[in-house]
């Protein structure tokens, strides 16, 4: 019996869980190749030499080059890092001002609890990815943009939840003895309500680190993101596109590779947090 829960634990925690090692192991290479793009980089990501141009995988170039004469392998190791750190900070943005705003509105209710959730509902009634051009269009071509316009897109998913579950707990008998100590109610929202949701929000931030580095990639790839020669999968994805039909496979596959194994990796690890986080499971 003992050992049966214990494997059931390493199981649930993902120690035993193939798809979790997987998603830590692949998320643990992302972040090592983004901070480590520019020694392990083979070639000088802008260099271009046009006599070697759209020449397929070989010894000297792994993963060929484009039409430029750049080294694919090169713009895929640094386009890692701005990806991710479009991905990263957008995320920490959203995550950190949702929190905030949904865990005030639970707390305190009354009309000003009805104008955010009703303000949410508005917002997550357009189509995220559209709203995102718009704001982009609207505020202007950067990545500083695409990092503010993919935090706000990201921001109803964690104003929901902060508000539903500090909401749900605004009246337990620790908050009432938390407010009777002396904690003004800043103190208790900030240091007692939210610290009990963050185990939750974190299953929403893998999530949205995945959908936040499809947003980037997505943006760049209509021009509405980074800008040529900048090495980004989106910019890498857009230049192939008028390659497919002539066979240069390599311009496309292995950017589109990076961009699903890194969405995929983020997602398994979502799912394992969720798992592992979820009270049904540790019976």
């Amino acid at each position: 019996m003992t050992v049966a829960v214990a494997r059931h634990r390493r199981g649930l925690w993902g120690v035993a869980n193939p798809a979790t090692i997987v998603a830590c192991v692949g998320v643990s290479l992302l972040l090592l190749v983004a901070i480590l793009a520019d020694w392990i980089a083979p070639y000088d990501p802008l260099a271009s030499n046009v006599r070697i141009a759209l020449q397929p995988p070989g010894a000297q170039h792994w993963m060929g080059t484009d039409q430029l004469g750049r080294d694919m392998l090169s713009r895929l190791i640094v386009a890692t890092r701005l990806d991710l750190s479009i991905a990263v900070s957008a995320v920490a943005l959203s995550f950190a001002f949702g929190a905030v705003i949904g865990g005030t509105s639970g707390y305190l209710g009354g009309a000003a609890d009805r104008w955010i959730g009703r303000t949410v509902d508005v917002m997550m009634a357009f189509p995220l990815f559209v709203l995102a051009m718009a704001l982009v269009a609207a505020l202007g071509n950067s990545v500083a943009n695409v990092i503010y316009a993919t935090a706000i897109i990201n921001l109803p998913f964690y104003i929901r939840f902060a508000r539903a579950e500090v909401n749900m707990r605004r009246h337990f008998g620790w908050v009432e003895a938390a407010r009777a100590s002396g904690n003004s109610h800043a103190r208790v929202v900030l240091f007692f309500l939210l610290p009990n949701v963050l185990p939750g929000m974190a299953v929403q931030i893998s999530l949205n680190l995945g959908w936040a580095i499809l947003n980037a990639a997505g943006l760049s790839f209509i021009g509405l993101g980074a800008r040529p020669p900048t090495p980004e999968w989106g910019i890498m994805v857009a230049e192939a596109a008028r390659f497919i039909a002539t066979g240069k496979w390599w311009l496309i596959v292995f950017p589109g590779l990076m961009l699903t194994l890194s969405v995929l990796c983020f997602n398994l690890l979502g799912d394992a947090a969720r798992d592992a986080l979820d009270p049904r499971r540790r019976r």
